[in-house]
Protein backbone atom coordinates (compact mmCIF):
# COMPACT_ATOMS: atom_id res chain seq x y z
CA UNK A 1 0.00 0.00 0.00
CA UNK A 2 2.76 2.24 0.41
CA UNK A 3 3.85 2.88 -3.08
CA UNK A 4 0.93 4.63 -3.80
CA UNK A 5 2.72 7.42 -1.50
CA UNK A 6 5.63 7.86 -3.59
CA UNK A 7 4.27 11.60 -4.50
CA UNK A 8 2.89 12.48 -1.15
CA UNK A 9 6.04 14.53 -0.29
CA UNK A 10 5.14 17.03 -3.18
CA UNK A 11 1.28 16.10 -2.14
CA UNK A 12 2.82 18.91 0.34
CA UNK A 13 2.12 21.67 -2.41
CA UNK A 14 -0.41 20.30 -4.49
CA UNK A 15 2.31 19.45 -7.22
CA UNK A 16 0.26 16.75 -9.10
CA UNK A 17 -1.58 19.90 -10.57
CA UNK A 18 1.68 21.05 -12.42
CA UNK A 19 3.01 19.89 -15.83
CA UNK A 20 6.23 19.88 -15.34
CA UNK A 21 8.12 20.36 -18.62
CA UNK A 22 11.64 22.85 -18.31
CA UNK A 23 14.21 22.42 -15.02
CA UNK A 24 16.83 25.14 -14.41
CA UNK A 25 20.42 23.75 -13.47
CA UNK A 26 20.55 23.22 -9.92
CA UNK A 27 22.77 23.61 -7.64
CA UNK A 28 22.55 20.28 -5.64
CA UNK A 29 24.12 21.38 -2.04
CA UNK A 30 21.32 22.18 -0.07
CA UNK A 31 22.74 25.19 1.72
CA UNK A 32 21.71 28.98 1.33
CA UNK A 33 25.05 29.65 0.31
CA UNK A 34 24.13 27.55 -3.17
CA UNK A 35 22.12 30.46 -4.95
CA UNK A 36 23.55 33.32 -3.15
CA UNK A 37 25.06 34.43 -6.81
CA UNK A 38 21.90 36.10 -7.09
CA UNK A 39 19.62 36.05 -4.30
CA UNK A 40 20.48 39.27 -2.60
CA UNK A 41 18.67 38.39 0.18
CA UNK A 42 19.89 37.90 3.50
CA UNK A 43 21.63 35.01 3.04
CA UNK A 44 23.59 33.28 4.50
CA UNK A 45 23.89 31.94 8.43
CA UNK A 46 27.62 31.39 8.14
CA UNK A 47 28.15 34.82 6.71
CA UNK A 48 26.21 36.36 9.43
CA UNK A 49 28.42 34.58 12.11
CA UNK A 50 31.63 35.78 9.81
CA UNK A 51 30.26 39.05 10.07
CA UNK A 52 29.69 39.12 13.58
CA UNK A 53 33.14 37.72 14.70
CA UNK A 54 34.41 40.52 12.76
CA UNK A 55 32.64 43.48 14.62
CA UNK A 56 33.20 41.57 17.60
CA UNK A 57 36.94 41.82 16.93
CA UNK A 58 36.94 45.02 15.42
CA UNK A 59 34.67 46.91 17.82
CA UNK A 60 36.49 50.08 17.68
CA UNK A 61 35.44 50.30 13.77
CA UNK A 62 31.65 50.67 15.10
CA UNK A 63 29.98 54.37 15.12
CA UNK A 64 29.29 55.38 18.82
CA UNK A 65 27.61 58.33 17.14
CA UNK A 66 24.52 58.77 15.05
CA UNK A 67 25.51 61.85 13.86
CA UNK A 68 28.13 59.87 11.96
CA UNK A 69 25.30 57.50 10.49
CA UNK A 70 23.96 58.52 7.00
CA UNK A 71 21.53 57.48 4.23
CA UNK A 72 21.26 58.07 1.11
CA UNK A 73 18.15 58.53 -1.36
CA UNK A 74 19.61 59.82 -4.44
CA UNK A 75 20.00 56.55 -6.53
CA UNK A 76 16.26 56.13 -6.57
CA UNK A 77 15.48 59.78 -7.13
CA UNK A 78 17.92 59.86 -9.81
CA UNK A 79 16.86 56.53 -11.55
CA UNK A 80 13.43 56.67 -10.73
CA UNK A 81 9.99 59.18 -11.02
CA UNK A 82 8.56 60.46 -8.04
CA UNK A 83 4.84 61.58 -7.48
CA UNK A 84 4.40 65.36 -7.96
CA UNK A 85 1.61 65.78 -5.91
CA UNK A 86 2.96 66.38 -2.21
CA UNK A 87 1.26 65.19 1.15
CA UNK A 88 0.39 61.75 2.97
CA UNK A 89 -3.45 62.51 1.64
CA UNK A 90 -5.23 59.32 0.21
CA UNK A 91 -5.32 59.54 -3.63
CA UNK A 92 -4.64 57.11 -6.88
CA UNK A 93 -1.21 57.77 -7.73
CA UNK A 94 -0.22 58.20 -11.05
CA UNK A 95 3.25 57.55 -13.36
CA UNK A 96 5.65 57.20 -10.52
CA UNK A 97 7.20 54.74 -8.43
CA UNK A 98 7.68 56.79 -5.18
CA UNK A 99 5.40 59.58 -3.26
CA UNK A 100 7.29 61.82 -0.95
CA UNK A 101 6.26 61.30 2.84
CA UNK A 102 6.79 62.48 6.12
CA UNK A 103 6.30 59.80 8.82
CA UNK A 104 3.69 60.61 11.77
CA UNK A 105 5.63 60.97 14.99
CA UNK A 106 4.59 58.21 17.60
CA UNK A 107 2.76 59.42 20.67
CA UNK A 108 4.13 59.42 24.16
CA UNK A 109 6.82 58.24 26.16
CA UNK A 110 8.61 56.02 23.40
CA UNK A 111 9.93 52.72 24.51
CA UNK A 112 12.79 50.51 22.95
CA UNK A 113 11.25 46.97 23.68
CA UNK A 114 13.97 44.92 20.96
CA UNK A 115 16.89 45.27 19.11
CA UNK A 116 18.61 42.56 17.19
CA UNK A 117 22.48 43.62 17.62
CA UNK A 118 23.36 41.32 14.39
CA UNK A 119 22.29 44.28 12.51
CA UNK A 120 22.97 47.04 14.30
CA UNK A 121 26.05 46.29 13.79
CA UNK A 122 26.92 43.53 11.76
CA UNK A 123 24.60 45.74 8.79
CA UNK A 124 24.17 49.08 10.08
CA UNK A 125 27.86 49.27 11.27
CA UNK A 126 26.85 51.09 14.23
CA UNK A 127 27.74 50.23 18.39
CA UNK A 128 24.70 48.50 20.12
CA UNK A 129 25.52 50.89 22.60
CA UNK A 130 23.43 53.72 20.54
CA UNK A 131 19.88 51.70 20.67
CA UNK A 132 20.31 53.33 24.61
CA UNK A 133 19.92 56.83 23.49
CA UNK A 134 17.28 59.05 23.21
CA UNK A 135 18.22 59.96 19.41
CA UNK A 136 18.39 56.31 18.21
CA UNK A 137 14.75 56.49 19.81
CA UNK A 138 13.23 58.69 17.59
CA UNK A 139 15.36 57.96 14.26
CA UNK A 140 13.64 54.36 14.55
CA UNK A 141 10.11 55.31 15.64
CA UNK A 142 10.01 58.38 12.84
CA UNK A 143 9.85 61.42 14.80
CA UNK A 144 13.22 62.27 13.70
CA UNK A 145 14.71 61.83 9.90
CA UNK A 146 18.21 60.09 9.72
CA UNK A 147 20.79 62.09 7.89
CA UNK A 148 20.16 61.86 4.34
CA UNK A 149 16.60 60.64 4.56
CA UNK A 150 13.87 62.05 1.75
CA UNK A 151 11.23 59.55 3.35
CA UNK A 152 9.38 57.76 0.58
CA UNK A 153 6.19 55.49 0.35
CA UNK A 154 6.07 52.62 -2.66
CA UNK A 155 3.25 52.80 -5.08
CA UNK A 156 2.64 48.93 -5.81
CA UNK A 157 -0.43 46.95 -7.06
CA UNK A 158 -1.31 43.46 -6.33
CA UNK A 159 -3.44 40.03 -6.91
CA UNK A 160 -5.10 39.48 -3.52
CA UNK A 161 -6.73 35.85 -3.37
CA UNK A 162 -6.07 35.45 -7.40
CA UNK A 163 -7.97 39.09 -7.73
CA UNK A 164 -6.36 42.99 -9.11
CA UNK A 165 -6.83 44.46 -6.25
CA UNK A 166 -5.60 47.92 -7.61
CA UNK A 167 -3.26 50.59 -6.32
CA UNK A 168 -2.50 49.04 -2.76
CA UNK A 169 1.16 50.74 -1.73
CA UNK A 170 2.76 51.10 1.48
CA UNK A 171 0.08 52.14 3.60
CA UNK A 172 1.81 52.00 6.67
CA UNK A 173 5.66 52.37 5.93
CA UNK A 174 8.38 54.82 5.14
CA UNK A 175 11.64 54.35 3.34
CA UNK A 176 14.00 56.10 4.39
CA UNK A 177 17.35 55.82 2.67
CA UNK A 178 19.63 53.20 1.61
CA UNK A 179 22.73 52.51 3.67
CA UNK A 180 25.94 51.18 2.68
CA UNK A 181 27.84 49.60 5.13
CA UNK A 182 31.27 48.84 5.07
CA UNK A 183 31.38 45.26 3.59
CA UNK A 184 30.15 46.84 0.47
CA UNK A 185 26.18 46.00 1.15
CA UNK A 186 23.45 48.24 0.41
CA UNK A 187 20.80 47.91 2.41
CA UNK A 188 17.49 49.58 2.27
CA UNK A 189 15.84 51.29 5.88
CA UNK A 190 12.57 51.49 6.28
CA UNK A 191 9.68 52.12 8.99
CA UNK A 192 6.71 50.17 9.69
CA UNK A 193 4.23 51.27 11.90
CA UNK A 194 5.12 55.02 11.14
CA UNK A 195 1.78 57.03 9.68
CA UNK A 196 -0.31 57.45 6.73
CA UNK A 197 0.70 57.78 3.30
CA UNK A 198 -1.08 58.60 0.10
CA UNK A 199 -1.39 54.04 0.15
CA UNK A 200 -3.32 53.93 3.16
CA UNK A 201 -6.81 53.80 1.70
CA UNK A 202 -8.55 53.78 5.05
CA UNK A 203 -5.94 52.59 6.84
CA UNK A 204 -4.39 54.74 10.05
CA UNK A 205 -1.01 54.02 9.16
CA UNK A 206 0.22 52.18 12.65
CA UNK A 207 0.93 49.26 13.44
CA UNK A 208 0.09 47.47 17.18
CA UNK A 209 2.59 45.81 19.63
CA UNK A 210 1.27 42.35 18.67
CA UNK A 211 1.97 42.34 15.24
CA UNK A 212 5.21 44.25 15.47
CA UNK A 213 6.52 41.89 18.32
CA UNK A 214 5.60 38.88 15.40
CA UNK A 215 7.38 40.64 12.67
CA UNK A 216 10.64 41.55 15.14
CA UNK A 217 11.05 37.91 16.18
CA UNK A 218 10.20 36.22 13.05
CA UNK A 219 12.19 38.57 10.66
CA UNK A 220 15.32 37.95 12.93
CA UNK A 221 14.38 33.98 13.52
CA UNK A 222 14.02 33.20 9.67
CA UNK A 223 17.94 34.54 8.85
CA UNK A 224 19.38 32.35 11.25
CA UNK A 225 16.99 29.34 10.51
CA UNK A 226 19.01 30.02 7.05
CA UNK A 227 15.61 31.58 4.68
CA UNK A 228 16.40 33.81 2.98
CA UNK A 229 14.38 37.18 4.59
CA UNK A 230 14.12 40.83 5.65
CA UNK A 231 15.67 42.18 8.85
CA UNK A 232 14.75 43.65 11.74
CA UNK A 233 16.65 46.47 13.81
CA UNK A 234 14.50 47.18 16.47
CA UNK A 235 11.28 47.47 18.09
CA UNK A 236 9.85 50.58 19.45
CA UNK A 237 6.73 50.65 21.11
CA UNK A 238 4.61 53.86 22.62
CA UNK A 239 1.61 54.79 24.70
CA UNK A 240 -0.18 55.89 21.33
CA UNK A 241 -3.60 54.04 21.18
CA UNK A 242 -4.57 52.13 17.99
CA UNK A 243 -7.69 51.01 17.85
CA UNK A 244 -8.55 47.60 16.13
CA UNK A 245 -10.97 44.99 15.74
CA UNK A 246 -8.51 42.29 15.79
CA UNK A 247 -11.11 39.08 14.97
CA UNK A 248 -13.24 41.29 12.58
CA UNK A 249 -16.51 41.03 15.02
CA UNK A 250 -17.36 44.11 15.97
CA UNK A 251 -14.91 43.66 18.98
CA UNK A 252 -12.85 47.00 18.15
CA UNK A 253 -10.08 48.07 21.31
CA UNK A 254 -7.58 50.49 21.87
CA UNK A 255 -4.10 48.80 21.43
CA UNK A 256 -0.74 50.44 21.72
CA UNK A 257 1.35 51.55 18.49
CA UNK A 258 4.53 50.32 17.36
CA UNK A 259 7.04 50.82 14.98
CA UNK A 260 9.87 48.25 13.67
CA UNK A 261 12.59 49.67 11.96
CA UNK A 262 12.95 46.76 9.49
CA UNK A 263 15.90 46.33 6.56
CA UNK A 264 16.11 44.30 3.07
CA UNK A 265 18.55 44.90 0.30
CA UNK A 266 15.18 46.05 -1.90
CA UNK A 267 11.58 46.50 -0.94
CA UNK A 268 10.41 45.77 -4.96
CA UNK A 269 8.01 43.30 -5.28
CA UNK A 270 5.64 41.71 -8.16
CA UNK A 271 3.38 43.97 -7.36
CA UNK A 272 5.94 46.65 -8.20
CA UNK A 273 5.73 45.86 -12.09
CA UNK A 274 2.58 45.15 -11.95
CA UNK A 275 1.00 48.35 -11.17
CA UNK A 276 2.86 49.82 -14.05
CA UNK A 277 2.04 47.14 -16.40
CA UNK A 278 -2.03 47.41 -15.67
CA UNK A 279 -1.72 51.18 -16.08
CA UNK A 280 -0.23 51.12 -19.17
CA UNK A 281 2.84 53.13 -17.86
CA UNK A 282 5.00 50.81 -20.47
CA UNK A 283 8.11 53.07 -20.43
CA UNK A 284 7.89 53.16 -16.72
CA UNK A 285 8.29 49.31 -16.79
CA UNK A 286 11.00 49.25 -18.62
CA UNK A 287 12.85 52.05 -16.42
CA UNK A 288 11.92 50.15 -13.22
CA UNK A 289 12.98 46.76 -14.46
CA UNK A 290 16.47 47.79 -16.05
CA UNK A 291 16.99 49.77 -12.73
CA UNK A 292 16.18 46.12 -10.39
CA UNK A 293 18.04 43.95 -13.10
CA UNK A 294 21.09 47.05 -12.74
CA UNK A 295 21.15 46.94 -8.69
CA UNK A 296 19.93 43.41 -8.07
CA UNK A 297 20.58 40.80 -10.67
CA UNK A 298 24.71 42.01 -11.43
CA UNK A 299 24.97 38.85 -13.61
CA UNK A 300 22.24 39.93 -16.19
CA UNK A 301 23.90 41.93 -18.66
CA UNK A 302 22.03 44.96 -19.46
CA UNK A 303 22.63 44.98 -23.34
CA UNK A 304 21.29 41.35 -23.35
CA UNK A 305 18.23 41.62 -25.52
CA UNK A 306 16.93 38.81 -23.54
CA UNK A 307 17.62 40.15 -20.32
CA UNK A 308 14.21 40.65 -19.31
CA UNK A 309 13.60 36.65 -20.01
CA UNK A 310 16.81 36.08 -17.94
CA UNK A 311 15.65 38.08 -15.49
CA UNK A 312 12.10 36.01 -14.96
CA UNK A 313 13.80 32.84 -15.41
CA UNK A 314 15.45 33.30 -12.29
CA UNK A 315 13.21 34.77 -10.16
CA UNK A 316 10.95 31.50 -11.15
CA UNK A 317 14.28 29.74 -9.88
CA UNK A 318 14.31 31.79 -6.50
CA UNK A 319 10.70 31.53 -5.89
CA UNK A 320 10.65 28.20 -6.20
CA UNK A 321 13.42 27.54 -3.67
CA UNK A 322 12.41 29.73 -1.15
CA UNK A 323 8.97 28.43 -0.84
CA UNK A 324 10.92 25.18 -0.35
CA UNK A 325 12.94 26.41 2.58
CA UNK A 326 9.62 27.48 3.79
CA UNK A 327 8.12 23.84 3.72
CA UNK A 328 11.80 22.64 5.69
CA UNK A 329 10.99 24.83 8.53
CA UNK A 330 6.45 24.18 8.81
CA UNK A 331 6.47 27.73 7.89
CA UNK A 332 2.95 28.81 6.25
CA UNK A 333 3.27 32.86 5.04
CA UNK A 334 -0.30 33.35 5.39
CA UNK A 335 -2.35 35.88 3.45
CA UNK A 336 -3.83 39.21 5.12
CA UNK A 337 -7.33 40.89 3.35
CA UNK A 338 -8.56 44.18 3.19
CA UNK A 339 -5.32 46.25 4.62
CA UNK A 340 -2.48 43.73 3.34
CA UNK A 341 -1.06 40.56 1.61
CA UNK A 342 1.64 38.01 2.25
CA UNK A 343 1.04 35.02 -0.10
CA UNK A 344 -0.14 37.75 -2.77
CA UNK A 345 1.60 39.77 -5.40
CA UNK A 346 1.98 42.36 -3.56
CA UNK A 347 3.92 40.80 -1.11
CA UNK A 348 6.26 38.67 -3.00
CA UNK A 349 9.41 39.70 -3.13
CA UNK A 350 10.78 40.05 -6.40
CA UNK A 351 14.29 39.07 -4.70
CA UNK A 352 13.20 36.20 -3.43
CA UNK A 353 13.13 37.00 0.26
CA UNK A 354 10.62 36.76 2.75
CA UNK A 355 9.20 40.02 3.62
CA UNK A 356 6.08 41.46 5.14
CA UNK A 357 5.16 39.09 8.17
CA UNK A 358 1.49 38.69 8.84
CA UNK A 359 -0.50 36.09 10.46
CA UNK A 360 2.26 33.51 9.38
CA UNK A 361 2.22 30.85 11.57
CA UNK A 362 5.25 27.56 11.94
CA UNK A 363 3.17 24.08 11.97
CA UNK A 364 3.26 21.87 15.37
CA UNK A 365 1.57 19.19 13.91
CA UNK A 366 2.40 17.75 10.70
CA UNK A 367 -0.96 18.82 8.79
CA UNK A 368 -0.83 19.53 4.84
CA UNK A 369 -3.47 21.89 5.11
CA UNK A 370 -2.80 23.86 8.27
CA UNK A 371 -3.69 27.40 8.38
CA UNK A 372 -2.27 30.31 10.68
CA UNK A 373 -4.72 32.52 9.52
CA UNK A 374 -8.63 33.11 10.31
CA UNK A 375 -9.30 34.90 7.23
CA UNK A 376 -8.41 32.55 4.94
CA UNK A 377 -11.59 30.08 5.10
CA UNK A 378 -11.09 28.73 1.58
CA UNK A 379 -7.67 27.33 2.74
CA UNK A 380 -5.84 29.12 -0.50
CA UNK A 381 -2.99 29.85 1.75
CA UNK A 382 -2.56 26.86 3.68
CA UNK A 383 0.90 25.27 3.83
CA UNK A 384 0.12 22.71 1.26
CA UNK A 385 -1.04 25.07 -1.12
CA UNK A 386 2.28 27.79 -1.04
CA UNK A 387 3.86 26.35 -3.81
CA UNK A 388 0.73 26.29 -5.97
CA UNK A 389 0.39 30.05 -4.77
CA UNK A 390 3.56 31.21 -5.71
CA UNK A 391 2.82 29.63 -9.02
CA UNK A 392 0.20 31.91 -9.38
CA UNK A 393 2.27 34.98 -8.57
CA UNK A 394 4.58 33.74 -10.72
CA UNK A 395 1.90 33.47 -13.91
CA UNK A 396 0.85 37.15 -12.80
CA UNK A 397 4.39 38.14 -12.95
CA UNK A 398 5.03 36.76 -16.35
CA UNK A 399 1.93 38.63 -17.44
CA UNK A 400 2.96 42.17 -16.36
CA UNK A 401 6.25 41.69 -18.18
CA UNK A 402 4.41 40.58 -21.47
CA UNK A 403 4.39 44.44 -22.84
CA UNK A 404 8.36 44.31 -22.50
CA UNK A 405 8.65 40.65 -24.17
CA UNK A 406 8.56 39.94 -28.03
CA UNK A 407 6.54 36.97 -29.26
CA UNK A 408 9.06 34.26 -29.43
CA UNK A 409 10.23 35.33 -25.79
CA UNK A 410 6.39 34.92 -24.38
CA UNK A 411 6.31 31.33 -25.21
CA UNK A 412 9.93 30.90 -23.39
CA UNK A 413 8.95 32.07 -20.93
CA UNK A 414 5.81 29.91 -20.31
CA UNK A 415 8.16 26.99 -21.20
CA UNK A 416 9.75 28.16 -18.10
CA UNK A 417 7.05 28.77 -15.72
CA UNK A 418 6.23 25.26 -16.61
CA UNK A 419 9.71 23.88 -15.24
CA UNK A 420 8.77 25.69 -11.67
CA UNK A 421 6.99 22.49 -10.13
CA UNK A 422 10.31 20.36 -11.15
CA UNK A 423 12.68 23.14 -9.57
CA UNK A 424 10.24 23.18 -6.29
CA UNK A 425 9.96 19.02 -6.02
CA UNK A 426 13.58 18.55 -6.53
CA UNK A 427 14.72 21.20 -3.92
CA UNK A 428 11.79 20.00 -1.48
CA UNK A 429 13.45 16.64 -2.16
CA UNK A 430 17.02 17.52 -1.11
CA UNK A 431 15.94 19.21 1.85
CA UNK A 432 13.98 16.38 2.81
CA UNK A 433 16.62 13.58 2.34
CA UNK A 434 19.50 16.34 4.10
CA UNK A 435 16.44 16.26 6.93
CA UNK A 436 17.21 12.65 7.41
CA UNK A 437 20.43 12.43 6.75
CA UNK A 438 20.48 10.55 3.98
CA UNK A 439 23.68 10.62 1.40
CA UNK A 440 23.47 10.19 -2.03
CA UNK A 441 20.98 8.85 -4.60
CA UNK A 442 17.98 5.64 -4.15
CA UNK A 443 15.29 5.32 -6.59
CA UNK A 444 13.35 4.63 -3.39
CA UNK A 445 14.01 7.69 -1.15
CA UNK A 446 10.61 9.72 -2.84
CA UNK A 447 8.89 6.60 -1.00
CA UNK A 448 11.02 6.79 2.25
CA UNK A 449 10.33 10.67 2.79
CA UNK A 450 6.34 10.34 1.49
CA UNK A 451 6.10 7.31 3.92
CA UNK A 452 7.31 9.46 7.13
CA UNK A 453 5.02 11.75 6.19
CA UNK A 454 2.31 9.93 5.88
CA UNK A 455 2.88 8.46 8.97
CA UNK A 456 3.47 11.61 10.80
CA UNK A 457 0.18 13.38 9.14
CA UNK A 458 -2.13 10.34 10.95
CA UNK A 459 -0.55 10.37 14.07
CA UNK A 460 -0.42 14.30 14.06
CA UNK A 461 3.20 13.72 15.06
CA UNK A 462 5.06 17.35 15.77
CA UNK A 463 7.10 18.54 12.58
CA UNK A 464 9.48 20.37 13.77
CA UNK A 465 10.39 17.91 16.81
CA UNK A 466 10.09 14.40 14.71
CA UNK A 467 13.08 15.61 12.53
CA UNK A 468 14.89 16.86 15.45
CA UNK A 469 14.22 14.01 17.75
CA UNK A 470 15.79 11.78 14.37
CA UNK A 471 18.57 14.10 14.26
CA UNK A 472 19.68 13.41 18.27
CA UNK A 473 18.28 9.56 18.51
CA UNK A 474 21.19 6.97 17.69
CA UNK A 475 20.64 3.87 15.21
CA UNK A 476 20.61 2.05 18.25
CA UNK A 477 17.98 4.15 20.26
CA UNK A 478 16.34 3.38 16.83
CA UNK A 479 16.12 -0.12 16.81
CA UNK A 480 15.23 -0.71 19.51
CA UNK A 481 12.45 1.86 20.03
CA UNK A 482 13.77 3.44 22.76
CA UNK A 483 12.69 6.90 23.01
CA UNK A 484 12.80 7.86 26.38
CA UNK A 485 12.22 12.16 26.60
CA UNK A 486 11.38 11.75 22.91
CA UNK A 487 7.63 12.98 22.94
CA UNK A 488 7.98 13.59 19.14
CA UNK A 489 9.22 9.74 18.10
CA UNK A 490 7.42 8.23 20.54
CA UNK A 491 4.01 9.92 18.94
CA UNK A 492 5.11 8.57 15.85
CA UNK A 493 5.70 5.18 17.10
CA UNK A 494 2.40 4.70 17.90
CA UNK A 495 1.21 4.90 14.14
CA UNK A 496 0.66 0.65 12.95
CA UNK A 497 3.63 0.88 10.02
CA UNK A 498 5.92 2.98 12.37
CA UNK A 499 7.70 -0.33 12.55
CA UNK A 500 8.10 -0.29 8.85
CA UNK A 501 8.90 2.46 8.09
CA UNK A 502 11.54 2.44 10.64
CA UNK A 503 13.01 -0.88 8.83
CA UNK A 504 13.20 1.03 5.77
CA UNK A 505 14.72 4.12 7.10
CA UNK A 506 17.35 1.83 8.90
CA UNK A 507 18.27 -0.10 6.02
CA UNK A 508 19.10 3.12 3.82
CA UNK A 509 21.39 4.63 6.54
CA UNK A 510 23.24 1.14 6.55
CA UNK A 511 24.01 1.21 3.12
CA UNK A 512 25.67 4.81 3.78
CA UNK A 513 29.45 4.03 2.67
CA UNK A 514 31.59 5.91 5.02
CA UNK A 515 29.29 7.38 6.86
CA UNK A 516 29.21 6.66 10.89
CA UNK A 517 25.95 7.54 13.28
CA UNK A 518 27.89 10.24 14.70
CA UNK A 519 28.33 11.73 11.84
CA UNK A 520 24.64 11.25 10.67
CA UNK A 521 23.56 13.04 13.65
CA UNK A 522 25.79 15.74 13.58
CA UNK A 523 25.14 16.53 10.03
CA UNK A 524 21.17 16.63 10.66
CA UNK A 525 21.13 18.97 13.16
CA UNK A 526 24.39 20.69 12.59
CA UNK A 527 23.52 25.15 12.36
CA UNK A 528 26.08 25.17 9.43
CA UNK A 529 23.37 22.69 7.66
CA UNK A 530 20.18 24.76 8.23
CA UNK A 531 18.24 21.34 7.95
CA UNK A 532 16.55 20.68 11.68
CA UNK A 533 16.49 22.89 14.27
CA UNK A 534 14.86 22.77 17.81
CA UNK A 535 13.45 25.65 18.19
CA UNK A 536 11.18 27.75 16.04
CA UNK A 537 9.00 30.65 16.68
CA UNK A 538 5.60 28.44 17.64
CA UNK A 539 2.40 30.74 17.59
CA UNK A 540 1.79 29.87 21.15
CA UNK A 541 5.55 30.78 21.75
CA UNK A 542 4.91 34.11 20.17
CA UNK A 543 1.18 35.12 21.61
CA UNK A 544 2.76 34.35 25.00
CA UNK A 545 5.49 36.90 24.69
CA UNK A 546 3.05 39.31 23.25
CA UNK A 547 0.72 38.95 26.35
CA UNK A 548 3.37 39.69 28.45
CA UNK A 549 4.58 42.45 25.96
CA UNK A 550 1.18 44.29 26.33
CA UNK A 551 1.55 44.60 29.95
CA UNK A 552 4.86 45.97 29.83
CA UNK A 553 6.88 43.02 30.11
CA UNK A 554 8.93 42.64 26.79
CA UNK A 555 11.38 39.80 29.25
CA UNK A 556 9.88 36.92 26.65
CA UNK A 557 10.08 38.97 23.47
CA UNK A 558 14.11 39.40 24.87
CA UNK A 559 14.44 35.75 25.79
CA UNK A 560 13.02 34.41 22.44
CA UNK A 561 15.22 36.88 20.35
CA UNK A 562 18.11 35.52 22.04
CA UNK A 563 17.24 31.84 21.83
CA UNK A 564 16.04 32.31 18.36
CA UNK A 565 19.23 33.40 17.02
CA UNK A 566 20.84 30.23 17.45
CA UNK A 567 17.75 27.46 17.06
CA UNK A 568 19.72 24.43 15.97
CA UNK A 569 22.03 24.69 19.15
CA UNK A 570 20.09 22.96 22.29
CA UNK A 571 20.09 25.80 25.01
CA UNK A 572 19.11 25.69 28.67
CA UNK A 573 16.97 28.27 29.05
CA UNK A 574 14.98 27.23 26.23
CA UNK A 575 14.84 23.65 27.41
CA UNK A 576 13.19 25.27 30.67
CA UNK A 577 10.81 27.30 29.31
CA UNK A 578 9.26 24.53 27.14
CA UNK A 579 10.07 25.98 24.03
CA UNK A 580 11.43 22.23 22.74
CA UNK A 581 8.44 20.32 25.18
CA UNK A 582 4.87 19.58 23.77
CA UNK A 583 3.11 22.46 23.19
CA UNK A 584 0.55 23.13 25.97
CA UNK A 585 -2.82 22.55 25.22
CA UNK A 586 -4.48 25.99 24.62
CA UNK A 587 -1.91 26.33 21.60
CA UNK A 588 -3.91 24.29 19.21
CA UNK A 589 -7.05 26.84 19.37
CA UNK A 590 -4.75 30.06 18.12
CA UNK A 591 -5.89 31.45 15.56
CA UNK A 592 -3.61 34.72 13.48
CA UNK A 593 -6.00 37.31 12.42
CA UNK A 594 -5.02 39.96 9.86
CA UNK A 595 -5.52 42.82 11.87
CA UNK A 596 -2.27 44.67 12.96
Amino acid sequence: MWSTCTALVFALVAASSFTPAYVLELCQNISPECHSDHNTASNSQSSSHTVKSKWTLNASSLMHDLNQFRVSCKKLLEALPIDKVDGNFVRTVKNCIFSKSIPTPLKGPLRLTAASKDVIEGILDLDASVTRSGDFLHYASGGRLLPGSVPLAHRYGGHQFGYWAGQLGDGRAHFLGQYSNKKGEVWELQLKGSGKTPYSRSGDGRAVIRSSVREFLCSEAMHFLGVPTSRAASLIVSEEPVLRDQFYNGNVKAERGAVVLRLAKSWFRIGSLEILSQSGEINLLRKLLNFVIDEHFPFINPDNPEKYLVFFSTVVNETAHLIAQWMSVGFAHAVAVLTTGVCNTDNFSLLSITIDYGPFGFMESYNPNFIPNTSDDEGRYSIGAQANVGLLNLEKLLVALIPVLTQTQQKQAKIILKGYANIYQMRVHQIFKAKLGLLGEDEDDNDLIAFLLKVMEDTESDFTMTFRELSEVSAKQLLNKNFTQMWALDDLSHHKHFSDWLNKYLFRLSRQQDDSDLDRQHRMKSKSNYVNPRYVLRNWMAESAIRKAERNDFSEVELLHHILSSPFVTQETAEEAGYAARPPQWASRLKVSCSS
